[in-house]
């Protein structure tokens, strides 16, 4: 039943973040730590999300802006040797908490919107803030449309160096808690789960980019906006709603 949902939720994501180039990722760990523990989501997660922007990174490949590769390599290092020394894993409720407060964050504060993904020092520093922010809250897509939302880039070119980028995140991410899990909390998810995630992952940014190419450049920016927000306002409330429970 459990794994049924699980498949399901990865279709559905799969095909929001090919359309949008984000959301999807951040619904999907919302799902997935609800259901398994942080570090099995997380892992669960890594292996689909890494799976479904790879996917979509090969299908937009002609669109990939590389030249925001290596500063922003260098940031997801510096974050990643920062979380391997501390061996940080956070509570559910907090996943959900930080999920939420990640777009509503950017909204708040006015400078953030006039980041430049194509700067290499802002590269950078989104290298650092999405690749710790993955780590912690499992997904980073309204944080990472700050930096990519005064890029002058098309939506495909948008789309495309996201998927890069977040997939580099997501191995990450699933190498991280694999490490972790070992001596802290091991996580017994199946093997055909990885399996039958992934290929529903392929198969839905499938059907997602297909769907980019009928989307308006316009509606792209607005829809955008507005699915993240509502979304972020959902996790806010449950996982603060979890972290008062407990």
């Amino acid at each position: 039943m459990i794994s049924g949902f699980i498949l399901l939720s990865v279709l559905i994501t799969s095909v929001i973040s090919g359309v949008i180039g984000m959301a999807g990722g951040m619904i999907l760990m919302a799902v997935l730590v609800s259901a398994l523990s942080v570090s099995g989501a997380m892992m669960l997660h890594g292996a689909i999300q890494a799976t479904a922007n790879g996917s979509r990174a090969i299908f937009l490949r002609g669109h990939i802006q590389w030249r925001v590769l290596p500063p922003y390599v260098a940031g997801a290092a510096v974050a990643l040797a920062f979380f391997l020394v501390l061996a940080l894993v956070p509570a559910p409720g907090l996943v959900l908490v930080l999920l939420g407060a990640l777009p509503w964050l950017g909204r708040a504060v006015p400078h953030l919107r006039g980041l430049n993904i194509c700067q290499p020092a802002t590269a950078f520093s989104c290298g650092v803030v999405i690749t710790g922010a993955q780590l912690m809250a499992g997904a980073s897509g309204p944080l990472l449309d700050l930096f990519y939302l005064n890029a002058p880039l098309n939506r495909h070119q948008v789309v495309a160096s996201k998927a890069l980028t977040q997939t580099l995140g997501h191995v990450i991410k699933l190498g991280y808690y694999a490490t972790v899990a070992l001596t802290l909390t091991p996580e017994g998810v199946p093997l055909w789960l990885y399996a039958a995630a992934i290929a529903t992952a392929v198969i839905g940014t499938r059907v997602g980019t297909r769907l980019l190419d009928r989307l308006a450049e316009a509606t792209f920016r607005r829809a955008s906006q507005w699915i993240i927000l509502a979304i972020a306002t959902v996790c806010l409330i449950t996982g603060t709603w979890q972290l008062a429970a407990n």
